[in-house]
């Protein structure tokens, strides 16, 4: 063999390598790290009606706001049909879109719930094993809503969590316990060791749980302090010299030891109720909330207690009227997107506002990061591709065609964007995408 077709071939297994190792899978909400990061490089731009750069697209398994979850060679999708109150499952072939199998979790009445939240907003998540989903089940009747200005009836009801195999089997079912909320239910399922643990905060006796990933049994159930409705999902790290599993909600910042439950520490306030996940820099976690106040906060993690008064690095709360898209960490900066269209950029380290601007109308979706880019998707289904500066430096704008309420998921090189009707994958047609 020449020695420059020797050459050729080294550079080309070399540069397969680099790919192959920097492909990831999305097994869950917000992603491989529960923060919106990809270490992959998606387009940055496509085009809904003309088709551009579009891989495929399908219909999705009926109603709901849940991510698509992404493993090797599957894509799973929830959603539920409000014809016939079924909650489902299904399993696509991540190559060509092609529905493999779909499955009823159970059929109950359709619970009450906010405008722009929807019967199936809780992001499954899996091992590549097990799929883990989880749903509010109802039985119809109704009691007058805690918590709100206006007098109104709500439906209490159970959150189960259930287990299936990947080609749709289900191995088990539980019910966790109570849920109510004027706004409706969604808690996604986060892995930890041989557990899943759920968000159990609602307008009544709140708790966190972790059951056994094999069997469904409860392993710990925390009780929270104050009974309020949020709707974060937990981030797990390994910091200051132990596990931490923090979230926001329940009127405070809190860190527990996710393998029993314990609280560590906790930052009370600043407002009542959160939708938002947070994020972490390696030093320091941030949140972004809520209602009936709004505040971006960056807290050190290395306290014990109440550690309110001596572990806030920086709180901004003017002009940032956040609290349902989750924010994301790129080069160094705290990008929040507020849910009335207008983005945020924050020193991470300082909490100096680098800059302000208007995006979209409305924002639901959590914005993600991958290739040093910032992707911000608007509810109308319009995505801004953003470059991290000195100020908003927009690189591209992209149209659906459908709206949007979903957060995206990134894998091997592929965006996944769940619109109203459709499920989209979106890839360069000049990337293989087979690996």
């Amino acid at each position: 063999m020449p020695a420059i077709t020797r050459a050729m071939l080294c550079l080309s297994l070399v540069s397969l390598s680099c790919s192959v190792s920097t492909a990831e899978n999305w097994p869950g909400w917000r992603g491989p790290r529960g923060d919106g990061t990809s270490k992959e490089t998606i387009p940055t731009t496509w085009d809904g009606k003309s088709g551009q750069n579009i891989q495929w697209k399908v219909k999705s398994p009926g109603n709901g706001h849940a991510s698509p979850i992404v493993f090797e060679d599957r894509v799973y999708l929830v959603g539920c049909d409000t014809d016939s109150k079924e909650r489902i499952l299904a399993g696509y072939d991540r190559r060509t879109g092609k529905e493999l199998w779909r499955t009823t979790v159970f059929k109950a009445p359709l619970e009450t719930k906010h405008g722009l939240n929807s019967y199936a907003s809780s992001t499954p998540v899996t091992d590549g094993k097990t799929i883990f989903v989880c749903f509010l089940k109802v039985d119809g009747h109704t009691i007058p809503a805690p918590n709100v200005g206006n007098t109104r009836p709500v439906t209490p009801g159970r959150v189960i969590v259930a287990a299936y195999s990947t080609e749709g089997k289900k191995k088990w079912e539980k019910d966790v316990g109570e849920f109510i909320s004027a706004h409706g239910f969604c808690s996604c399922p986060v892995l930890y060791e041989n557990t899943v643990i759920i968000n159990g905060d609602h307008d009544g006796k709140s708790y966190i749980a972790a059951l056994n990933q094999a069997d469904g049994k409860t392993i710990w159930k925390t009780p929270r302090r104050y009974g309020i409705r949020s709707y974060v999902t937990p981030i797990i790290r390994d910091v200051a010299g132990k596990t931490q599993m923090v979230l926001s909600g329940s009127q405070s910042v809190t860190s527990f030891n996710p393998k029993d439950g314990t609280r560590l520490w906790s930052v009370e306030g600043p407002t009542e109720q959160y939708v938002a996940s947070m994020v972490f820099d390696g030093e320091r976690f941030f949140m972004a909330a809520g209602f009936p106040t709004h505040h971006v906060m960056a807290i050190r993690p290395d306290g014990q207690g109440d550690v309110t008064k001596s572990h806030v690095a920086w709180h901004e709360k003017d002009q940032v009227r956040c609290y349902v898209p989750s924010p994301v960490l790129c080069a160094g900066k705290l990008f929040v997107a507020d849910d009335r269209g207008t983005a945020n950029c924050f020193d991470a380290k300082t909490g100096n506002r680098v800059w302000r601007d208007r995006l979209g109308r409305h924002f639901s979706a959590s914005l993600v990061t991958a290739g040093g880019l910032v992707y911000a998707l608007a509810d109308d289904g319009e995505m801004f591709v953003i470059k991290p500066g000195d100020g908003l430096n927009i690189v591209s704008k992209n149209q659906l065609g459908e709206f949007c309420y979903a957060s995206p998921a990134i894998s091997k090189n592929q965006l996944f964007i769940r619109g109203e009707a459709n499920l989209y994958c979106i890839g360069d047609a000049t990337v293989s995408s087979t690996r």
